[in-house]
């Protein structure tokens, strides 16, 4: 993969040097300002349609400081009441108006211009004693150049606010303030926070996580400019080894596929789930197989399922395999595999297999006898299963608790530089190890914890990587993002709580264009 598909993530030290390359003047410094504050706006509006949009007449607090990132929030403010010509915003000059530095006066002047009456500066004491709801707080209070110690008012003002019982969506620009490469005793606790030209390091910390909540980027093409920072420094920062993921990443499964092409050309994907105790979660994973773009696709489940599962999804050649005693595949399965073995491009073992000890014993014999690239999800994430597995190429998806299953007390990287696999580590923020990089995706959020968006995550990955065997972190990546924003958009579109996990699937379509 190459910067068109991720951006690195920088140090607080390093995104100082990055942008003093390219921001070499106030008029570069003031275009980069307008840009973020326009997107930030963009992006809030987009991320508020998950608990039923911003209201025509929304009332915004923003908590502006004295700098760049003051002046983000507060155009960011301006776009948005251009956009809701009923809303109002108050504004609280956390320093005083006096301390504004030229660009962000340059923004407070812009947003008074375009707001007149429906914008208001307040003071502390009025927002003590009026209290009233809010439906946006947007803080800008600091930026990534914040160094503690922060001072007590300043604090308290922070404190107040994230105890504040009306407000409904809280935005923080780049960073939440207090947070840097030391953070304050009090930080701002957003909902979203809005990573604007760089993901600076310290918003992927699981210590900031609950500070930080769902993270989004927002690329202004600080990483399109090679007349920059210098080659030195531009060579080290780009080949960093944490990386955030783009929506471009999916760009070229958007076009044109070859017209001189059949399904054989796309892949052929082996699908090895269900018993008889879950029969859904390999159902979940094969639909989101079709939906990859892979040629083929063949499921091996339990014998009495596969008349049932055939009538529903005909696309599909169901294997029915016999089953032991407890409703997991018994160990026939594996010569049925091996009857079919030479017409895989990849294979997804685990969804809905169950925890038979037999099952498990068959799903190690069936890994161990791989030639194709792999991918091992839910039951099949056990150590026996993946230390077969060890020397081919495979992909690992687990959540937290089942990376501690088969890693132990190993960190990721050496996980990943011992076993040799590809392994995406599910949760708020899906990381992506190889043991070269880290990739993050700042895409989805809690509309997926529920049960069976797992299933249709490895559905996505084995089919992906059934047409890109070369490639499994270029799979395990993609199929991350498009999850994600398959995710983001259902959300949009029906909120976070009346869903199915299956509506994901609808969704696929849409989220191959780019997502904003």
């Amino acid at each position: 993969m190459n910067l068109i598909s991720f951006h690195p993530v920088l140090t607080c030290a390093e995104a100082r040097v990055w942008e003093a390359g390219l921001l070499k003047d106030e008029r570069a410094e003031w275009a980069a300002m307008q840009q973020a504050g326009a997107k930030v706006a963009l992006s809030i509006v987009n991320d508020f349609k998950e608990i039923g949009g911003l209201p025509a007449s929304a009332r915004l607090l923003v908590l502006a400081g004295k700098g760049h990132n003051g002046g983000d929030a507060l155009l960011a403010a301006k776009t948005i009441l251009e956009k809701l010509p009923d809303a109002t915003a108050d504004v609280l000059l956390c320093f005083g108006e006096p301390a504004l530095r030229p660009l962000a006066r340059r923004a407070l002047d812009e947003l008074q211009k375009g707001a007149g009456s429906r914008n208001q500066i307040v003071e502390i004491g009025f927002l003590k004693s009026e209290l009233s709801r809010y439906d946006l707080c947007l803080d800008g209070i600091f930026g990534y150049q914040f160094r503690p110690p922060m001072d007590d008012r300043t604090a308290d003002l922070i404190a107040l606010f994230n105890a504040h019982p009306g407000i409904r969506f809280r935005a923080a620009v780049d960073l939440p303030s207090g947070v840097g490469e030391v953070n304050a005793p009090t930080v701002f606790r957003a909902d979203f926070t809005y990573a604007t030209g760089i993901v600076k390091a310290p918003v992927l910390l699981p210590v900031n996580a609950a500070s930080v909540g769902r993270l989004r980027y927002l690329d202004l093409g600080f990483f399109q400019n090679v007349a920059g920072p210098s080659e030195t420094d531009r060579a080290s920062m780009t080949m960093a080894a944490d990386r955030v993921l783009l929506p471009s990443i999916l760009a070229p499964m958007a076009g044109l596929r070859p017209s001189v092409s059949d399904k054989r050309t796309y892949g052929h994907l082996f699908v090895v789930g269900g018993s008889h105790s879950y029969p859904g979660a390999v159902v979940m994973a094969v639909r989101a197989a079709l939906r990859s773009g892979t040629g083929l696709v063949t499921a091996f489940v339990p014998e009495k399922f596969a008349p049932e599962f055939a009538a529903c999804h005909p696309e599909v050649m169901w294997v029915g395999c016999p089953v032991n005693k407890t409703g997991g595949l018994a160990r026939e399965t594996i010569e049925l595999l091996r009857e079919r073995a030479s017409r895989a491009t990849a294979l997804l073992i685990g969804p809905g297999l169950g925890a038979d000890p037999e099952t498990i014993s068959v799903a190690s014999q069936i890994v161990q006898e791989a030639t194709v690239p792999l991918v091992l999800d839910a039951d099949a994430l056990r150590p026996e299963v993946v230390n077969c597995a060890r020397g081919r190429q495979f992909i690992v998806t687990p959540h937290a608790g089942e990376f501690v299953r088969i890693a132990g007390d190993a960190r990721l990287r050496d996980f990943c530089a011992a076993s040799g696999a590809v392994v995406v580590l599910k949760g708020p923020l899906t990381r992506i190890a190889d043991g070269t990089a880290l990739y993050y995706s700042p895409f989805g959020g809690p509309v997926l914890a529920r049960g069976g968006s797992g299933d249709i995550l490895a559905g996505l990955i084995g089919g992906l990587l059934a047409q890109l065997p070369e490639d499994p972190t270029l799979a395990a990546c993609r199929g991350v993002v498009w999850h994600g924003g398959a995710a983001d958009l259902l959300a949009r579109a029906s909120g976070q709580v009346t869903v199915e996990t299956s509506q994901l699937l609808e969704q696929l379509g849409p989220a191959l264009n780019p997502i904003s």
